[in-house]
């Protein structure tokens, strides 16, 4: 009987202290203002060290004197990793900003022209080029109706329709 609850105490501590890698996207349609609203969660020390791996610079996204530099950063590498198509047409995502809550980094942007959707396409491979260990979870939200859907990696596209 103890070896029995030493083997699942082991498999529970285990599985406790086994990172998990998990981004978090949510798309918002503000029809109002004609924006598709983009904000991505994601894990800062995840974020920090494939800035680092992919730029080959010092990343501190909690360094106020680095901004100018990680704001460059944070934009080119979500620009390559998420991308979407509204309606069939591919939009333009304009970078926010950033800011970095204790453990996670998030990262803002927005499309403009956008008066209604009937289909969004989306091409999010965040962090997958970090650890094949990677899901992206996506909320989107238009006319009130929210959609979800997880992509375990290698899956990188996900299509919405309203």
């Amino acid at each position: 009987m103890a070896f029995l609850f030493v083997k699942w105490l082991t498999i529970a501590l285990f599985g406790f202290f086994h990172p998990f890698y998990m981004s978090v996207s949510e798309i918002n349609h503000n029809a109002k203002d004609k924006t598709l609203e983009i904000s991505c969660k994601i894990f800062a020390n995840d974020m920090e060290e494939i800035l680092k791996k992919v730029y080959k610079a010092p990343v501190d996204l909690a360094n106020v004197k680095m901004q100018v530099v990680n704001d460059k950063l944070i934009q080119d590498y979500i620009s390559k990793h998420f991308s979407i198509t509204t309606d069939g047409k591919a939009s333009r995502l304009s970078y926010i900003g950033f800011e970095k809550e204790s453990a996670a980094v998030y990262c803002y942007f927005e499309v403009a022209n956008i008066s209604s959707v009937k289909r969004l396409d989306i091409t999010n491979s965040i962090l997958q080029d970090f650890t094949d260990k990677q899901t992206n979870i996506m909320h989107v939200i238009v006319n009130g109706k929210r959609t979800s859907t997880k992509l375990d990696y290698p899956k990188k596209q996900a299509s919405f329709n309203f």
